[in-house]
């Protein structure tokens, strides 16, 4: 049988063990969480780019003259049905 002293020594390494897997755990999984975080903010920002090119985009074709929202009441269908035609061909 083992003497307490190689016990005391096993039992130590034991619960030293796994205290140090928790803290690393820990540490690893808010690393992870800090990652996860930036990278859902650089997601957000390319997305916001994108979306501004997009209205710029839409901004420059409006000023062609023709408008393309149904609701305005400045819409003609006749000059939307013609552009189109012109950029079709």
């Amino acid at each position: 049988m083992a003497s307490t002293t190689v016990n005391v020594v096993r039992y130590t390494a034991l619960l030293g063990g796994v205290f140090y897997g928790i803290v690393h755990r820990r540490s690893l999984q808010k690393a992870h969480d800090a990652e996860v975080k930036q990278h859902a903010i650089h997601e957000r920002e390319h997305l916001i780019a994108e979306a501004k090119e997009a209205w710029k985009k839409k901004q420059e074709s409006s000023k062609d003259g023709v408008v393309t929202d149904p609701e305005d009441p400045r819409f003609d269908l006749e000059k939307l049905i013609a552009k189109w035609e012109a950029d079709s061909q």
